[in-house]
């Protein structure tokens, strides 16, 4: 293709993103907009569709809508409140214990339900209201839940990491899932760190002191949820199935887990099961339309370009990672997630192996930059989750938001920087 046709594609994809067209139609649209320039009207028609349907045709993508549906079940089966329990008898007890409390709640559900929607509704939902009561301000409540929340897409297992092992051409989806422990627990850490300070300024109040027995008991009933990460992660890692097989076994192990605790009714299953579906059908559109995207670019030899134009500028790794990093950031404003990680892989992923960077490593630094990206305006779809849920203006949350970002900003830049932090674990169990 000629430089039309790249034309073609990057302005009308701006285009129908700025007059409002949802982002997997825009995709779409500025998809087979620049193949129409090129090819007659039923070539294009077909190769698009053909393409579309491609991008689904993969077997580990099945691990997608089962995931998901395992995060339903634990939004409603009483996994959350168990969770949020064990958390507070932990660290409810330090100066602004709550907010501890949201952190790790969020870290724990959202590394089991791999969904920082889930997380951030349930976590905010239940803890939001007691924050308040409590005295500690609404937009700082709803500031912690909202960029807590994104800890659980990187530690595993974690659906964007699917995509990208997808979008890299078959990464290990074992060796991203075991990478994404560290920089998770440190972005967890650093968020703590910010509302550790937060708690001196304001002079948050301390919680009850918990008990050994009260301690004790939180854990016993939070056990078994947890032991979910240890069966699935674990049954990965030591070869005993694969990830999609794994995301099937979550969902059975947390509908046995719901009916133990009497949780689930017969309708609840039927919103579990119509939700689910719903959110699936939405994240196969935008993977279906981010692969025929990812093909046209491919085809326009846009890779390739963007490959020689940032080599051009410098061929200095840490330039090179500090230029990718900021481009990403930029990205994870305006375009949600799984569209980001499907288009932008494969641009990026020649520039970091032609420097030499592992692409285990490249796919942590992708999600955690995108990671920043869902609570930021005007996208961010985590953002406004969370100030839905706390009943909240966007304006008035931006502010406590800010040190939270420059948090897991520094814990990006350690991360990109120490390859170790993501790829010690992955090469420890290879």
């Amino acid at each position: 293709m000629e430089h039309l046709e790249v034309y073609t594609l990057v302005i009308s994809f701006l285009f129908f993103l700025v007059v409002g067209v949802p982002v997997a139609y825009s995709v779409g649209l500025s998809s087979l907009l620049t193949v129409l320039v090129n090819i007659d009207q039923m070539p294009a028609y077909t190769t698009m569709a053909q393409r579309m349907a491609t991008g689904l045709d993969s077997f580990s993508l099945l691990a997608i809508p089962f995931f998901i549906l395992a995060g339903q079940i634990m939004n409603q089966g009483g996994i959350a409140q168990r969770l949020i329990a064990f958390a507070k008898a932990l660290v409810g007890s330090f100066p602004g214990g709550l907010a501890y409390v949201n952190i790790i709640g969020a870290m724990l559900f959202g590394a089991i339900s791999g969904s920082a929607m889930a997380a951030v509704s349930a976590i905010g939902g239940t803890l939001g209201p007691r924050m308040e009561k409590e005295g500690y301000e609404k937009s700082y409540s709803a500031a912690v839940n909202i960029a807590s929340s994104t800890t659980g897409l990187v530690i595993p297992p974690s659906n964007i990491l699917i995509v990208y092992s997808l979008a890299s051409g078959g990464v290990s989806i074992a060796a991203l899932f075991l990478a994404g422990y560290i920089p998770g627990i440190l972005m967890g850490l650093a968020l703590m760190l910010v509302a550790f300070v937060y708690a001196k300024i304001k002079n948050y109040p301390r919680g009850e002191k918990s008990t050994v027995k009260i301690l004790f008991t939180t854990f016993i009933h939070a056990f078994p949820s947890l032991m979910m990460l240890v069966v699935v992660i674990g049954g990965i890692v030591v070869g005993i199935f694969t990830a999609t097989e794994a995301s099937g076994i979550a969902v059975l192990y947390t509908f046995v887990l719901s009916l133990i605790y009497k949780e689930l009714s017969f309708e609840k299953i039927r919103s579990i099961a119509v939700s689910a579906v719903g959110t699936t059908a939405v994240v196969a559109l935008l993977i279906a339309c981010s692969m025929s995207m990812s093909w046209v670019m491919a085809y326009a030899d846009i890779p390739q370009a963007v490959t020689a134009g940032i080599l051009s500028i410098s061929d200095n790794p840490i330039v090179i990672l500090l230029l990718i990093n900021l481009l990403l950031l930029c990205v994870g404003i305006f375009m949600d997630m799984t569209p980001a990680v499907l288009i932008f892989t494969p641009i990026f992923l020649p520039v970091v192996s032609a420097i030499g960077i592992d692409p285990v490593h490249f796919g942590i630094i992708m999600v955690m930059n995108l990671c920043i990206g869902l609570c930021t305006p005007p996208v961010g779809s985590v953002l406004f989750v969370g100030i839905g849920v706390a009943g909240i203006s966007l304006d008035k949350v931006i502010k406590p938001l800010i040190p939270l970002f420059v948090a897991m900003i520094i814990v990006l830049f350690l991360v990109t920087y120490i390859p170790q932090l993501s790829l010690f674990l992955p090469q420890l169990f290879d």
